[in-house]
């Protein structure tokens, strides 16, 4: 049985189509079910991808040479590279600022799922579940990226049917929450806190809640679990990071180590990983901001992604690092040759396709 049962999500990768596949890439890129091993075999350690450890000696040039990259994966990060850095648009991007300004029709959902619309104080929450057998008692948050500065786009909609899919039927609650420089800190938190509360209030468990969140959704997500247990809350049963921004102060080692690596934000310090509105006159190095300075005690099983090209690495492995030394169980997994958030090419190529299976196990493995 397939574990992408549906073909929903192929409307959602036609810029993929394109892309030429290697000898050993099927056309098929369906997930199927003898393609994920047993979730025994899932282990809380860190792992990185064949071919990084040969990269990292001989400091190839670019990308392309890194070894254990698929050629799909290659051809993806050179076309970012190229957006990011030859286009007219590759500076907007880099700030932010394209995304603010994009407008974008109004998501159609596809017909495995239902959305619920909610209204809370000063910002809406979508409800994704599944029309059949769905798993009511488990509910995943999804903290979405967007370096504090943008709102939800479509693209996180299809995350959520991803994660209700893998999950086998968890619903997935999108909180649209406040973004800076309109509302700077502490506007996203308390949103993602006031999200989770609503989860509480409807009957869900903290212990059956999963707090998922990419890029600075991965950090607001460390941070919400901070507030909660410097609160008195209760914690959630797990998180999942995916390329979490989680060093505001960009003052980890792959900021330079990869300045020249990282096709999306690479080359430039004029990006909003430097000028970012969001901690307006706060010190960034407040772990309500920059959660990589704060203590990760007591939080809750969590699974982060990275690639390994990426200038946020050092913020994924500072992270691993800390909590596991303070007696948290964490799966730290580099992706060899990826980009910032590289699962959002969903499961066109192989990298993306193996990190949502890695997604699923963890899924497994908690309950």
């Amino acid at each position: 049985m397939a574990l992408f049962s549906n073909h929903w999500i192929k409307k959602f990768e036609h810029q993929y189509r394109e892309l030429p596949l290697s000898d050993d890439e099927p056309e098929s890129i369906v997930i199927a079910g003898d393609e994920t091993e047993a979730a025994d075999d899932f282990e809380f350690e860190d792992e990185t991808e064949p071919g990084a450890e040969a990269e990292a000696e001989a400091a190839p040039e670019s990308e392309s040479e890194a070894a254990g990259v698929s050629q799909r994966g290659k051809v993806l990060s050179r076309m970012i590279s190229y957006i990011s850095n030859e286009s007219l648009m590759g500076k907007s991007l880099k700030t932010g600022e394209l995304r603010k300004k994009m407008k974008e029709p109004a998501w159609t959902v596809p017909e495995p799922f239902n959305v619920t619309s909610f209204e809370m104080d000063g910002f809406t929450m979508k409800m994704l579940s599944s029309k059949e057998d769905p798993d009511l008692d488990h509910v995943i948050l999804q903290l979405h990226g967007g370096g504090y500065m943008g709102a939800i786009r479509n693209a996180y909609y299809v995350f959520a049917g991803l994660y209700n899919e893998v999950s086998k039927g968890m619903n997935v609650l999108c909180p649209d929450y406040r973004v800076a420089p309109e509302n700077p800190y502490p506007a996203a938190l308390e949103d993602a806190v006031a999200s989770y509360k609503w989860l509480l209030t409807r009957g869900y468990k903290a212990e059956n809640i999963v707090v998922a969140g990419d890029s600075a959704g991965g950090g607001l997500a460390m941070a919400l679990c901070m507030y909660l247990r410097d609160n008195g809350l209760p914690m959630p049963g797990g998180l999942i990071a995916m390329s979490p921004w989680t060093d505001l102060t960009a003052s980890g080692a792959s900021y330079d180590d990869n300045y020249d690596k990282d096709p999306l934000y690479g080359g430039t310090r004029e990006s909003l990983i430097y000028i970012n509105a969001y901690p307006g006159d706060h010190d960034k190095k407040d772990p309500y901001i920059s959660p990589a300075f704060g203590s990760f005690k007591d939080f809750p099983p969590m699974l982060i992604q990275v690639g390994s090209n990426e200038m946020l690495l050092s913020d994924s492995e500072t992270v691993a690092a800390k909590a596991r030394d303070e007696g948290v169980k964490v799966r730290y997994h580099v992706y060899q040759g990826m980009f910032h958030v590289f699962q959002m090419a969903y499961t066109a190529i192989p990298e993306s396709k193996k990190a949502w299976i890695e997604v699923g196990k963890f899924f497994e493995v908690l309950f």
